[in-house]
């Protein structure tokens, strides 16, 4: 652009120079021809000169002309000799002489080259300017584009720094999320291996308690029979006394399995010790109330043994459940993470389309005026046109017809020479105007039809511009569009699956942790009772060892 300006400067300049000198021959010409018009016979030496330049040099020395027109007129005539002679070889441009003979032709003839000359300039600095004007558009257009698409990238780059931002954003805080999960993760899964082998070692503890217990039951009753005889015959004890403990030891263990129900708040303890206590008032046999509490007592086994199975059960559902949850969750912050900026983008997308469509009918809505007023304009410059240059014609042949009946020998009206002067200076001056008016016109004509064709080239370049935009932001919007009716399909899917792990979970947390009594306190509260009814066992145990040894005796008489 800056070079184009700098050429077209030059240009400007070098027209600017050749115009002003081509004025200024004109206007030597026309003050030449009107004073030799006017002159008449006082030049008539002029007349019978033998060229030119002669003529010249007698004007200036009658001070008709300065020597500065005169040297101007010399150059020109000089100028058109030299082209002539190029053409036909002639030796000297200062023998150039009239074949009319008439000095005032001659100058009327250089005057018609001159001006030739004069619009010849003007007709190549107006297309010179027309060419620049349609450059510099061009180049003006392409910088324009060029920085539409500079500030498109750059709009583009700080979208993606802060999408890019946001995303960093939500990595740290799903990073932190993660770091605290894996915590809390790590702190389950410790507390889920303690209690697992708090669970293992009570098991263990409670396996090797009852086979203590069995193997102690069996060594006392297998090993104690001749100690039970010698510790606790008639001779020590007497029936009345050993009827009465036996009652004692039966009730005492009533008592304490009831006592045992309300400290650990047990409904079967407590159906218990009454079947016991109906038991014991109806007389039932002592064997009958020892297998109540044995009974009772594999009972809760089984169950604490249920409790154990059932709790790993939940504690496993629980974590996978859980796991399943967090999972499908995360996919779907995800999906909907990505569905808000697919449905952002697609909205935006369309709003740009409509806008450009809108553009692009206001385009056509200016180019088709622009057509209509170019036609009308250009009808009007074709008829003013012809006026002109019938009217440029009329002058010319009425110039010509007074200066030959003026210039005829044998004249009848020989004393009208100065008035015919004034008519064809009046004719030239009007030639002049009707030649000035027909360049403005046809100037004026140009400059309109070059600014039409800028416009419509612009035109037509936006039009191509926003007709490819919508081309390619229509087609990513229906992508957009289609990507998120996939997402929407995805994300509904999976938020079945989520709302199908939410129910199973909701039923795992009813069946393993909505209880009021917690496995710790249950599997407590069960210890408490079992080992309860061990004790009470174990009285009724000793009382059955003693009646053992107390049958095979006779009372004192």
């Amino acid at each position: 652009m800056k070079a184009t300006t700098s050429v077209r400067s030059d240009e400007t300049k070098t027209f600017a120079a050749e115009e002003k000198e081509l004025n200024e021959v004109v206007d030597s010409l026309d003050r030449a021809i009107a004073v030799l018009s006017r002159a008449g016979s006082s030049l008539m030496q002029v007349r019978s000169a033998k060229n030119v330049v002669e003529a010249f040099r007698m004007m200036v020395d009658a001070s008709v002309l300065s020597s500065a027109d005169a040297s101007r007129l010399t150059a020109l005539v000089q100028s058109q000799s030299s082209d002539e002679d190029a053409d036909a070889g002639a030796p000297d441009a200062a023998a150039y002489v009239s074949h009319s003979g008439n000095i005032i032709d001659i100058l009327e003839e250089l005057k018609e080259k001159a001006m030739g000359q004069l619009a010849d300039a003007r007709q190549k600095e107006s297309t010179a300017r027309h060419n620049f004007e349609m450059l510099r558009q061009s180049l003006t257009d392409e910088i324009r584009y060029s920085n539409k698409d500079m500030a498109q990238t750059k709009k583009a780059i700080a979208a993606a720094g802060e999408e890019k931002a946001a995303a960093e954003g939500d990595l740290a805080v799903t990073s932190k999320d993660l770091s605290a999960d894996q915590s809390e993760l790590a702190t389950t899964e410790a507390d889920c291996a303690r209690q697992a082998a708090d669970f293992e070692s009570a098991t263990k503890s409670r396996g090797e308690e009852l086979k203590a217990l069995g193997e102690a039951k069996k060594a006392v009753s297998e090993m104690t029979g001749g100690a039970e005889k010698l510790s606790y015959g008639l001779n020590q004890v007497s029936l009345l006394q050993l009827s009465s403990s036996a009652d004692l030891a039966q009730f005492e263990a009533v008592r304490f399995v009831r006592d045992l129900a309300k400290k650990t708040n047990s409904l079967a303890l407590e159906q218990l010790a009454s079947r016991m206590s109906s038991a014991l008032k109806m007389g039932g046999p002592f064997d009958k109330v020892k297998g109540l509490i044995a009974d009772m007592i594999a009972r809760l086994e089984d169950q604490s043994s249920a409790d154990a199975s059932h709790k790993a059960y939940c504690d496993e559902e629980l974590s996978e459940s859980e796991e399943k949850k967090a999972e499908k969750s995360a996919v779907i912050e995800k999906i909907s993470t990505k569905l808000d900026q697919m449905t952002a983008r697609s909205a935006q997308l369309k709003e740009e389309v409509a806008a450009l469509e809108k553009a692009l009918v206001g385009i056509a809505k200016s180019q088709a005026s622009a057509d209509k007023l170019r036609q009308e304009e250009h009808a009007v410059f074709s008829a003013n046109k012809a006026e002109m240059e019938q009217g440029i014609q009329g002058v010319q042949m009425a110039i010509k017809i007074i200066r030959e009946y003026y210039a005829a020998e044998g004249k009848a009206h020989t004393a009208a020479d100065g008035a015919s002067s004034g008519i064809v200076g009046m004719l030239e001056v009007c030639f002049s105007d009707f030649t000035k008016g027909l360049a403005e016109l046809m100037a004026a004509e140009d400059s309109a039809a070059t600014s039409y064709a800028r416009s419509t080239q612009q035109n037509k370049l936006e039009t191509a511009a926003k007709s490819q935009d919508v081309k390619y932001k229509s087609a990513e919007s229906a992508k957009l569009d289609k990507a998120v009716a996939e997402a929407t399909s995805d994300r509904s899917s999976t938020q079945d699956e989520l709302d199908a792990v939410n129910a199973y979970l909701a039923k795992l947390k009813e069946q393993c942790v909505a209880k009021a009594e917690s496995y710790a306190d249950r599997k407590a509260r069960r210890g408490a009772e079992l080992s309860g009814l061990k004790q009470a066992l174990e009285i009724l145990d000793g009382q059955a060892l003693l009646q053992r040894g107390l049958r095979g005796v006779r009372p004192h008489a």
